[in-house]
């Protein structure tokens, strides 16, 4: 019992960090002119809101469903979020990070938040662990034109088939905070996203087979 109070307030110290350290209503002033009103159907989630939610996924690599999951069992993710009422389901919380993919403001948000925490000596990179993770898609799934999403892709894993996208992650392995996202169709090869996870020297990289040659790509 003793190690899961120790755990908890870790984790609390750590989002009481993030919420000083961030400049939440920066980054969503930059966002607010193309994020979805009210006027066009249900009122949506503030932003910032969606914000935290979706950096708390990256930062503890929770899925959409996971997410949803994490808010109503995680009370310091409750907070650090700030939901007083309805929490968000997982349906909403991927259809902002698709609206984020959209405007190509995740890599950038990220960039800005790492930085921050890099200015405050939170990022040591002394190494870090890049993997690949498949986000599934229904195969049902359409664009606005009636056609399947163009950057949706079939892949196998084992014997097992799936098709969405893929998302490729680079973590620093002193800290455990996600670096960087990069998202790409999930039959892209794990290999093809290395050089734009390793922008910077580092001296150790962990990762498995899929990415073996890494280092000898220009």
């Amino acid at each position: 019992m003793p190690a899961i109070s120790s755990y908890s307030s870790r984790k609390s110290r750590f989002l009481d960090r993030m919420n000083v350290l961030v400049p939440w209503q920066d980054i969503a002033d930059k966002l607010l002119h193309v994020y979805p009103s009210s006027r066009r159907g249900r009122r949506p989630f503030p932003l910032v809101l969606m914000l935290r939610i979706h950096c708390l996924q990256l930062w503890f690599d929770l899925s959409d469903g996971a997410a949803e999951d994490a808010l109503h069992d995680v009370l310091p993710f409750r907070q650090f979020a700030g939901i007083c009422d309805t929490v968000p389901d997982r349906t909403t919380i991927m259809n902002f990070r698709h609206f984020l993919e959209k405007h190509h403001a995740g890599e950038q948000i990220l960039a800005l938040i790492n930085q921050k925490l890099k200015q405050a000596g939170l990022m040591l990179r002394q190494g870090i662990i890049i993997d690949a993770t498949i986000i599934s898609a229904p195969c049902s799934v359409k664009n606005k034109a009636g056609q399947r999403d163009p950057e949706m892709h079939q892949t196998r894993k084992g014997n097992q088939w799936y098709f969405g996208m893929k998302a490729h992650i680079a973590v620093d392995a002193a800290t455990g905070l996600t670096e960087k996202v990069v998202t790409t169709a999930a039959n892209v090869h794990d290999l093809n996203a290395a050089d734009s996870l390793i922008t910077e020297p580092v001296a150790i990289v962990f990762a498995d087979a899929g990415y073996r040659g890494a280092e000898k790509r220009d």
